[in-house]
């Protein structure tokens, strides 16, 4: 697997990411964080560590994704991004409490998140928890008060809650936690991770969708090219923790074979795991052939997706 420009996966044939993409990134990972300060104003009856801890994390800075992925598919769609801010927002503070849960001692026993302490070394493992309890009901106050209209609303939150529950994220979760030790399938290993990584990956895509007004077929468009990139997106993270060093991917590396969890190089090798990823990538581009010219970002985020190093 070839390492150019400091990025792990080279490519050939793909959509470049063009210096002018890398600044519209920039200024949407921009919208997004000044959306979520506002989010997280000082309440009456919100304890100060509790609120103190919330920030902490949710403002930690990080890829933003997920929101991005929001905006990108609502405009993909025609709608206006800025109407899919709260939507945004919500998945970001779903994803950010899952985290925080997944850092915890009882979990993956993390230190270091994003170059800095886990929030429990910084607030302690209750306090921990509960910022991380916080973050997920306050994403669907956020989806109920700011979607509109109301049947909209209703719609991301149902979408989000299904990605994010017991038969998405969670329940991918949980059998990677069974799987560790095991030599386990192909067929398995992206069983877990179309829940754990994907599913979220997913909604996000389909709440743009349907904050545009979308209809059923480019939802599913979107859906696919959703189910491409989480496995993606899952491929170079093995591969990061493989390559990669806690410098570099401000968390601690090597921790997969660690705690011998299961992954893409420990089933298909380093080289084959790259090959796939690029296959991936692929498949996700041709699943944008509906939007025309209004899929390119999609697209010139997915190669990105495909060459990040951290």
């Amino acid at each position: 697997m070839a390492k150019t420009g400091g990025r792990l996966l080279a490519s050939q044939g793909e959509i470049e990411a063009a210096p002018d993409f890398e600044e519209v990134l920039a200024r949407r990972r921009a919208e997004v964080e000044a959306a979520l300060d506002r989010c997280l104003e000082s309440r009456p009856g919100c304890p100060s560590r509790l609120q103190e801890a919330m920030r902490y994390s949710l403002l930690a800075g990080g890829k933003r994704l997920r929101p991005i992925l929001v905006l990108l598919a609502c405009e993909a769609c025609g709608g206006d991004g800025a109407k899919a801010l709260p939507a945004a927002c919500a998945v970001e503070m779903v994803h950010t409490y899952s985290l925080i849960h997944d850092d915890l001692p009882a979990m993956d026993d993390d230190d270091l998140r994003r170059g800095r302490p886990t929030s429990h070394k910084v607030f302690g493992e209750a306090v921990a928890v509960l910022a991380g309890d916080a973050l997920l009901t306050l994403a669907f106050e956020v989806l109920a008060q700011d979607v509109k209209p109301a049947s909209v609303a209703a719609d991301c939150a149902r979408e989000l809650a299904r990605a994010a529950g017991r038969c998405g994220m969670v329940g991918g979760q949980a059998d990677d936690v069974d799987a560790e030790g095991s030599d386990g399938t192909l067929a398995e290993l992206e069983s877990i991770h179309q829940r754990k990584t994907g599913a979220l990956l997913r909604a996000s895509l389909r709440l743009g969708g349907l904050v545009a007004g979308a209809d059923g077929g480019r939802l599913e468009d979107l859906d696919r090219y959703g189910r491409a990139i989480g496995l993606a997106f899952q491929i170079v993270d093995d591969l990061l923790d493989v390559r990669g060093s806690a410098e570099q991917l401000g968390k601690r590396a090597q921790k997969d074979s660690e705690q011998h969890k299961l992954t893409y190089p420990g089933v298909m090798g380093v080289e084959a795991s790259a090959r796939r990823a690029r296959q991936l990538c692929r498949e996700a581009c041709e699943a944008l052939a509906p939007f025309g010219e209004k899929g390119t970002p999609l697209k010139r985020l997915a190669n990105l997706i495909l060459e990040r190093d951290r």
